[in-house]
């Protein structure tokens, strides 16, 4: 019969007790159901002022092995399709904004977008959005969308919102955003897309949706 030797536990020290985000959160073991996974354990790897980043031991649907995933919580975006047709209702310009992105390391063509603050609605975000950095405001607004951006690691979803009958106003931009408002004809910001020279994803789907359903008459 093997034998097994107990090791004596070296005691915690002062400043391990008092670095609780280090430390995994265990729960029970259990099995996964048929849609979820089972969290077997999480870490708080990252903390910073926009998402934080987790280390998690889980149990994915359908399998009977702990992986380890490394995943960003974020609260969740809204992006705002405003849409004037007060002009040209046949071809409206689109509300866009170029701005730099660092990440990116470029300048992107974009709609307008934000992120969603605590216990905020998202209708709330995207008003208080557009105006920020566009200074519109809209009388009408539906939603078009939710998705993920990049699911296999980011756990920001994106809700897409088309706001039209709009006003102009002032902006009011965070102190290090530097926009410059680029009204865009449908008809060019669809060229734009089909030439590969809008590459950001909020944008193609937002703009690609709408003018999908314009020309299906759901609008």
């Amino acid at each position: 019969m093997a034998t097994s030797t107990k090791r004596p536990v070296a005691p915690k020290s002062k400043s391990a007790s008092k670095s609780p985000a280090s430390k995994p959160k265990t729960t029970a073991k259990k099995k996964p159901s048929a849609t979820k996974a089972a969290l077997i354990s999480s870490k708080l790897s990252y903390k910073g002022t926009v998402f934080s980043v987790y280390t998690d031991q889980v149990m994915e649907p359908r399998s009977t092995t702990v992986h380890t995933r490394d995943v960003i919580r974020h609260n969740g975006s809204i992006v705002v399709l405003a849409v004037d047709e007060s002009v040209n209702p046949k071809d409206p310009d689109l509300i866009l904004i170029r701005q730099y992105r660092h990440a990116a390391g470029q300048f992107l063509l974009e709609l307008p977008a934000g992120r969603i603050e605590p216990k905020e609605a998202p209708l709330a975000a995207a008003k208080r959005e557009m105006i920020e950095e566009t200074g519109f405001r809209a009388k009408r607004w539906t939603s078009l969308t939710k998705y993920y951006a990049s699911p296999g690691f980011l756990g920001e979803s994106m809700q897409i919102y088309l706001a039209r009958d709009l006003s102009h106003g002032a902006s009011n931009p965070e102190d290090d955003e530097h926009i410059e408002i680029v009204r865009t004809p449908l008809s060019k910001a669809l060229a734009l897309i089909a030439a590969n020279k809008i590459h950001d994803g909020k944008t193609l789907i937002g703009v690609s949706l709408y003018a999908a359903a314009r020309r299906e008459g759901r609008l």
